[in-house]
């Protein structure tokens, strides 16, 4: 009996975390990592809160155990990175937040050197998860046309003009100095491949937390915390090492920037694995290569994360055999090539088209929820009412949205309100 409680309570989790735009498509595997990473007790409790922030008293009615109890059960669970524990507000409550399995607690899993989990085993199950396994990683970069994340260009090589048209948020470095708080943490995906005998040659400690995620991860010792100084110090190392920051696909408040390999990144694996779908939001730079200048080393072509330039034959006098060619919709416009140019054959310029990244974390959500057909489950959460701010944050979003946007949230409003009548009737 006990093991169809615990997996009844590991399926009722696994419905609750597809709630969220980015959720966890079912699997064997899924269902290994989840008993892994919750107790059944536990999984059954997590799958009953709601998808926004709520506090001690919501839980403690949820559970239908006391106040006291519920926050001594919360805090364990912000302990284990399973929950986040929010920085306490103006007024003083604590609150808490679900955090989805990617960006999330699956990560947070790996964020630091020995914990109470077996890392090597929860390795090999990520692993069979999300690259041998393929809905997840499909879910995860391409279920939805709002990206999860997105990339930032890398900011020394930029000449003055673009130095003088980029906008703030798109700088990693404003987000480090603009930061109330900020951790640092071992790489999800390099401790992963670790754990597989699969060494990576950048460095570990490069994972930037921020914000919200910040607090609780330092909190519980899943991130050090460190000063922006500090930060700018890993993120100038971390280009000198050719890696690609990739950071959350909001303009305010990121939680996130994780500095990437090609070879261990679980988007640009998985931009491998389906054809070189680009797996994040790009920047709003492309490489523009001089002809003239290109010697055809190749430097270029091996530094790129998504191989977005290859090296074809020319039939130019005076040249190489070979020159470097961009295709432009593989482009992250990271400028790692930029700098690894050693005859100066590459510049960024802007994008013709402009690239939108959404204002806020709700803005985003709500985007996603709306594509996937979910905006029921940000608005109508049987498991919590939401604060009239929280609704205020929602709807606002939805209002800025264009047209089309707004169109698609309209219908699905209303036949959200229509069968809420009916429940009613």
């Amino acid at each position: 009996m006990s093991h169809i409680v615990g997996k009844d309570a590991y399926k009722s989790l696994e419905e609750r975390l597809n709630r969220f735009p980015q959720g966890a498509p079912p699997s064997e595997t899924l269902y290994k990592i989840l008993s892994m990473m919750f107790t059944k007790e536990e999984a059954a409790m997590v799958a009953k809160l709601p998808i926004k922030s709520f506090n001690i008293k919501t839980a403690s009615k949820l559970w239908g155990v006391s106040e006291v109890k519920a926050a001594n059960i919360l805090h364990l669970l912000a302990s284990k990175a399973l929950i986040l524990d929010l920085e306490c507000e103006s007024d003083g409550e604590q609150k808490y937040m679900m955090a989805p399995p990617m960006a999330g607690f699956f990560e947070f899993a790996l964020m630091r050197v020995g914990t109470h989990l077996d890392q090597k085993v929860l390795s090999e199950l990520f692993h069979q998860y999300l690259n041998v396994e393929d809905d997840f990683s499909k879910e995860l970069f391409w279920g939805t046309e709002t990206k999860l994340g997105r990339a930032f260009v890398q900011e020394r090589v930029l000449n003055d003009e673009n130095s003088i048209n980029i906008l703030d948020y798109e700088k990693a470095s404003y987000i480090i100095k603009n930061a109330k708080h900020i951790g640092v943490s071992s790489c999800y995906c390099r401790h992963k491949a670790h754990h597989l005998g699969d060494d990576c040659y950048a460095p570990m400690e490069t994972c930037m937390s921020f914000s919200t995620t910040a607090y609780t991860l330092i909190k519980h010792n899943y991130a050090r915390k460190i000063d922006a100084s500090e930060a700018l110090d890993i993120l100038n190392m971390c280009y000198d090492y050719n890696l690609v920051q990739c950071g959350e696909n909001v303009q305010k408040q990121p939680n996130f920037i994780c500095n990437c390999c090609k070879c261990h990144c679980e988007a640009f694996v998985s931009a491998k694995k389906f054809g070189f779908l680009v797996p994040v939001n790009t920047t709003s730079y492309l490489p523009n290569i001089n002809k003239d200048r290109c010697v055809g080393c190749g430097k270029c072509t091996k530094v790129c994360p998504m191989e977005a330039i290859k090296l074809k034959e020319t039939s130019l006098e005076n040249h190489n055999s070979k020159i470097a060619e961009l295709s432009e919709e593989l482009c992250l416009g990271c400028g790692v090539c930029v700098k690894n140019c050693k005859t100066n054959a590459i510049k960024l310029v802007r994008r013709k088209e402009s690239v939108i990244t959404p204002v806020t974390t709700v803005h985003r959500a709500v985007l996603s929820a709306i594509e996937k057909g979910q905006l029921q489950n940000l608005i109508f959460d049987n498991n919590a009412h939401l604060s009239h701010k929280a609704m205020a944050a929602i709807l606002g979003s939805i209002l800025k949205l264009p047209p089309l946007k707004r169109a698609m949230a309209s219908k699905q409003m209303r036949s959200v309100y229509l069968a809420k009548l009916l429940e009613n009737t």
